[in-house]
């Protein structure tokens, strides 16, 4: 780990910070939605797929704007910010259009921050330790990931299930992420490059960044459309009959599984072996799907938890390792938000979609397809030729 800057670091304290408040949210949010506002699966669907598809879309304008300035710092405190200051307003919804309304303007922070502090991340980081430096990120990312249902845990037994206090609370987190980015973090200045640069997201910026750069962005987007919103692994646990309290340690245990895997794997992209990673997360994913669905206790769900997050760990660093290394320097900011649209479109079909089935058919159905659509995506990279 001593090949990784401060900087990355630093990120990863922040992520850390942030996504303990945000899974503090998340892992209460589809019981809130269900049981306190009334709303159905659907509504769930929705919710979940237009949040994270606008975070994915804002991406593209946030790295094409840090490309722009040559700063990525002033654009990630702002989006940091944005999501900080929405996070008061879950607790003060009294309608599922208000809810959705904070999980928007909390996306959109996500969304400004997320393309620029990846390309950041390239950045400050020598090419043949990038695969390290995502996956400490993802890792710590990860650990607030676990904090978050925890605390979610605890404290919905501290409140007596009083999901608007615990919402409350999760603010804390979201402010200190803020600070220890603005008091922390240092950002290289970065030299214009020579020769007049292409507009960011015109046709020759986009046609520039190259063949191989986007079979990435497509193999992102079907391994999208194959792993629907996490809201429906908590809804899943409810219905197999975890106490309402206990429903966030769903997240707990797929998060200890991400971020055990997430370091490990990228010190192995590093090493060459990025195909047998893509390989060993899709097959841990289909069988996630296939166990999730099938399961009638909270053993063989916990099981499926477990494996779906393995399959994080193995494949979202590797993915921005990828996209690091296929883009130009001068362009990372606008590659990264690109990938991330393209990729949030396809789980806004796949979140949708997943909502719709549960409804129609019942959670088999949604996980069962989910397992289709991952099936495809192996048999498609098996085929194809090397990257």
């Amino acid at each position: 780990m001593s090949a990784v800057p401060r900087t990355v670091w630093a990120l990863g304290a922040v992520s850390l910070c942030m996504d303990l408040s945000s899974e503090m949210v998340h892992g209460l949010l589809p019981l809130f939605l269900t049981g306190v506002l009334g709303a159905g699966m659907v509504a769930v669907g929705i919710v979940e797929g237009i949040a994270e598809a606008t975070a994915s879309i804002v991406k593209v304008f946030s790295g094409a704007l840090s490309d722009r300035l040559r700063r990525r710092k002033p654009v990630v405190v702002l989006g940091y910010a944005l999501a900080a200051l929405s996070k008061p307003l879950f607790p003060l919804a009294s309608s599922v259009p208000l809810v959705l309304f904070a999980r928007f303007a909390d996306r959109i922070g996500k969304g400004i921050r997320g393309a620029p502090r990846d390309a950041l991340i390239a950045d400050v980081t020598p090419p043949g330790a990038r695969g390290a430096a995502y996956g400490l990120r993802q890792a710590l990312d990860t650990v607030g990931a676990v904090l978050g249902p925890l605390a979610a845990v605890g404290l919905m037994l501290l409140f007596a299930d009083d999901i608007r206090r615990v919402l409350w609370v999760a603010v804390v987190p979201a402010l200190a992420a803020v600070a220890v980015l603005v008091l922390f973090v240092r950002e290289p200045v970065r030299e214009r490059a020579p020769g007049k640069a292409a507009a960011p997201l015109s046709r020759a910026a986009l046609g520039a960044l190259g063949a191989r750069y986007w079979a990435i962005v497509a193999l992102g987007a079907v391994l999208t459309l194959a792993r629907f919103s996490e809201a429906f692994l908590v809804l899943r646990a409810q219905e197999l009959g975890v106490a309402l309290a206990l429903v966030p340690l769903v997240l707990v245990v797929m998060n200890v599984a991400y971020t055990a895997v997430s370091y490990p794997a990228g010190v192995a992209a590093d090493r060459g072996h990025r195909r047998a990673l893509l390989v060993g997360g899709l097959l841990a994913l289909i069988a996630a799907d296939l166990v999730i669905g099938a399961s009638a206790s909270v053993a063989a769900l916990a099981a499926g938890i477990v494996l779906w997050g393995a399959h994080m760990g193995l494949t979202q660093g590797l993915l921005s390792t990828l996209v690091a290394d296929a883009a130009p320097a001068d362009a990372r900011g606008t590659a990264f938000g690109v990938f991330n649209m393209v990729s949030g479109v396809a789980l806004l079909a796949a979140s949708v979609l997943a909502g719709w089935l549960w409804s129609a058919f019942g959670a088999g159905a949604t996980f069962l397809a989910g397992a289709a659509f991952c099936a495809a995506a192996l048999a498609g990279l098996l085929i194809a030729a090397k990257w």
